[in-house]
């Protein structure tokens, strides 16, 4: 490629030379190989991690729920619970589902579907419908402070350890690759469809007015236990503060 180059000799010699620089790269092809490279395919492995509804993209591998429990013990119990039960930083994981909701695959127990006074709190075996969702969110977070660590068999392990938890799986099972798509989760029909985020012209779940000040406070609102909330610091520092949600200022609460 040839440039042609009128030069005003009234310009600053710094000007010159950097024209100069970029008619050698445009003329030698250089300019358009100098940024980035390729991803090698180790890299985009590495990256491409996720395992969908249909099971595409979950790696081989095995797990029993002994070898779960050993796992659980050493890496979940400390926040989740011996099994599953704590509520310290999260909800329970286990708890709320009944052998009929194995048999039905809606769990009952959901407040939006059987109203108690007061509601039983939604664990995750009573929400969750798909199993390879928790494969994959075990695999991408687990454990919280050490995310990515455990091996392929281990996520299988500790997940046939929590299944077993709600009776979904015996306690003699293994879970593998190949049988992880006959698992049937409590709640396993009670995705919806009809909802705003899984159509781009939906309705929204939520409706609501926006609002920067003197904001109506929302009447049922779910905050941190007690024993949560000076754990984290001043949540009014962490949050916004303005609209009708807005964190609370957890060291006045002490006072």
């Amino acid at each position: 490629m040839h440039l042609h180059l009128h030069l005003n000799f009234s310009m600053k010699p710094i000007a010159i030379i950097s024209i100069a620089a970029l008619s050698c790269l445009a003329s030698s092809g250089m300019a358009q190989n100098t940024l980035g490279r390729a991803a090698t395919p180790a890299e985009i492995a590495a990256w491409n991690i996720d395992v969908r509804p249909d099971f595409a993209g979950l790696p081989p591998g095995s797990g029993s729920v002994a070898q779960g429990l050993q796992v659980w013990e050493g890496k979940c119990a400390r926040c989740h619970g011996s099994f599953g039960e704590s509520v310290q930083f999260t909800n329970a994981l286990a708890g709320g589902t009944t052998a009929q909701d194995l048999t039905t695959g809606r769990v009952a127990g959901l407040a939006w579907l059987n109203p108690q006074t007061p509601p039983l709190p939604a664990t995750t075996l009573m929400k969750v419908a798909t199993v390879s969702t928790l494969w994959d969110y075990i695999r991408r977070a687990m454990p919280y402070d050490q995310p990515k660590t455990l091996s392929v068999n281990e996520v299988y392990a500790s997940l046939a350890y929590m299944l077993s938890l709600a009776d979904v799986v015996p306690q003699d099972f293994v879970l593998t690759e190949r049988n992880i798509a006959q698992v049937k989760l409590p709640n396993r029909l009670g995705m919806r469809t009809d909802h705003g985020l899984w159509r781009v012209d939906g309705t929204p779940d939520v409706q609501g007015t926006l609002c920067m000040n003197n904001c109506d406070t929302p009447s049922a609102l779910k905050t941190l236990p007690a024993r949560a909330k000076f754990q984290q610091g001043n949540v009014a520092e962490q949050m916004r503060s303005y609209g009708p949600l807005r964190g609370v200022d957890t060291p006045a609460q002490l006072k």
